[in-house]
């Protein structure tokens, strides 16, 4: 007879795998309640999946960057959960040039993907604290998802509107936070979606002003409206569907 612990085992392997998101506000947003309607990619992305094989969970939150998203013990709460066979697919950058150390955010990191560290008595949190760069907290999450027996995928972040008035043309060669997400993701050698470029090269068909009016809602430049966190979503599964050997493709619809 199987123990209750050996039962148990037995049951959580029978469940489905789980795709995690971890993110800023542009992964998950208010769901369109408030704040201009603003909606992030990751609330749209669960239907292009079949639910009876795949569970999405969107743990992203808004104002988080790379070092925030640790330090607040989110992280953590998912390696709790975290199984083998699941999946985690992080989008960081936006959020990630603020201030280091101050007292309203302290969110920053240092920037590129080298193991510089800053010492800083935190503000905010009146707590010590040793900051990393960009590369260095991107890749403690792909580093940890794979001890559980998970696949990590990282994404760029994806394009703000273009000004009105900007020429809106083919996509830039990758700069800053999104060149350093290619490099942790060929550093790591994990699957790497470039979500700024898939975006951008539909960007390019319509001016700044139709992108705003379509896309983004009225507060900012930054933040998608439902229809534009859907589009968002759908470049995702582009992007995965052109990851080569990635088992994530299987539990999308057809």
């Amino acid at each position: 007879m199987l123990s209750l612990f050996a039962l148990a085992t037995v049951a959580l392997s029978q469940l489905p795998p789980t795709l995690w998101l971890i993110g800023d506000s542009t992964v998950r947003n208010g769901q369109g309640k408030g704040d201009g309607d603003q909606w992030g990619w990751g609330d749209c992305l669960g239907k292009f999946f079949d639910s009876e094989k795949l569970k999405v969970v969107n743990r992203a939150i808004g104002g988080r960057s790379s070092r925030t998203f640790l330090t607040e013990g989110r992280w953590e709460t998912i390696l709790s959960e975290l199984r083998p066979g699941d999946f985690v697919m992080m989008q960081f950058g936006h959020n990630d040039p603020g201030a280091i150390n101050d007292d309203s955010r302290a969110r920053g990191s240092i920037r590129g993907i080298g193991d510089e560290t800053a010492e800083i008595d935190n503000l905010l949190t009146k707590m010590h604290e040793t900051v990393h760069t960009f590369g260095w907290y991107m890749s403690k999450y792909v580093r940890e998802a794979k001890e559980h027996g998970a696949t990590a995928i990282i994404c760029s972040y994806v394009p703000r509107c273009p000004r009105p008035g900007d020429k809106v043309e083919k996509h830039p060669e990758p700069s800053s936070y999104r060149l350093w997400a290619q490099q942790v993701a060929a550093r790591e050698k994990v699957f790497y979606i470039d979500l700024y470029r898939l975006i951008w090269d539909s960007y390019v068909q319509e001016t700044p002003e139709a992108l705003k009016e379509k896309y983004f809602t009225s507060a900012d430049f930054t933040h998608t409206n439902r229809k534009g966190a859907e589009m968002n979503a759908g470049k995702v599964v582009e992007g995965i569907r052109s990851l080569a050997g990635c088992g994530l493709k299987g539990y999308l619809l057809p």
